[in-house]
């Protein structure tokens, strides 16, 4: 029986974490599957190892990503190689990306998908529905490939491979689609990647008067400021640091939760989390039950308290 076919899209400010979408094709085909990698205008070297093949594409222009060139490209390479499955990392990218590669392609698309069922040939794809108050489990019905944008940090590639690559590299093969060119660039003002943060300092609502010393206490800590959804909606921090479902899945081993009631919206955000102290004063919120140290009381006092006694010693 042939391998079956696999396309990955390798987002390259997200390179592990779509490397790691090997694991769906673990989990969905067993192995061995025939994989190949589409990375834009990137560094093959952190890839190569794990795909048979890798396509290195870059653009006629120096732009931005031009999703539909990006699609033309993956629909060109679709009608040569006839994939069973296409596997998008949810990234920001990757969320404009997959729905137009879907509907050129005449196939359907689970978007977000979080976890896996398998019933002998039957793959059932979880995601959050109805703003996370639920799981919902799809069946892919179209006779197109199998098509997902997967959320990241929740599945993690084990396998070791120094498996042969071959490489293609094709220079100015994203033609572009529209007449947009580049006025100004400006640099991320967030300099460090939540999702990579062994320690997060989180603030959500109840740390409203004190978020601009969650810096403060963590860089104490070695560690991170990440935000909830409020918090960003009020402007207090950027989407870059949003944990949950409409922000970032973070692995972290220390997660301090300052002022959040971690309705499933968050949690959907913490995967493999070793430790979680929450501060609320609600010791009933969500989020307490998850965590391995619940302290009642103002947040604003805990960590004036908490930096004042960490600089005396």
């Amino acid at each position: 029986m042939l391998n079956k076919k696999v396309l990955i899209f390798l987002d390259p400010e997200n390179l592990k974490n779509s490397i790691d979408l090997l694991e769906v094709t673990r989990i969905i085909y067993g192995e061995p599957v025939e994989s190949f990698g589409l990375l834009y205008e990137s560094d093959v070297t952190q890839a190569a190892g794990y795909f048979n093949y890798l396509y290195s594409v870059t653009s006629d222009e120096s732009m931005f990503y031009d999703t539909g060139a990006v699609t033309d490209y993956v629909e060109k390479l679709h009608k040569e190689k006839q994939f069973d499955a296409i596997l998008i990392p949810a990234t920001f990218i990757g969320r404009i990306l997959a729905p137009r590669i879907a509907r050129r392609l005449h196939t359907g698309l689970v978007a977000d998908v979080t976890d896996l069922q398998k019933e002998g040939d039957t793959v059932e794809m979880i995601r959050p529905a109805f703003s996370g108050k639920i799981m919902a489990g799809i069946l892919n019905m179209s006779d197109g490939p199998l098509m997902m944008t997967v959320r990241q940090n929740v599945f993690q590639y084990q396998s070791k491979t120094n498996m042969d690559t071959t490489v293609y590299r094709e220079p100015n093969a994203l033609k572009s689609s529209f007449g947009i060119s580049i006025i100004e660039t400006e640099e991320k003002k967030v300099s460090y990647d939540i999702r990579d943060s062994e320690v997060l300092i989180s603030g959500g609502g109840g740390a409203k008067q004190i978020f601009h010393r969650l810096e403060d206490l963590s860089d104490l800590l070695g560690g991170n400021v990440s935000a909830s959804r409020k918090m960003v909606d009020q402007g207090m921090a950027t989407r870059a640091v949003q944990v949950g479902q409409s922000g970032k899945t973070v692995t972290p081993k220390l997660y301090m939760a300052l002022g959040i009631d971690g309705a499933i919206q968050h949690v959907e955000g913490l995967k493999n989390v070793e430790h979680i102290i929450s501060v609320n004063l609600n010791k009933n919120a969500p989020i307490c039950a998850l965590s391995d140290i619940v302290v009642q009381g103002d947040t604003s006092q805990f960590v004036e308290k908490l930096i004042e006694r960490i600089t005396r010693e």
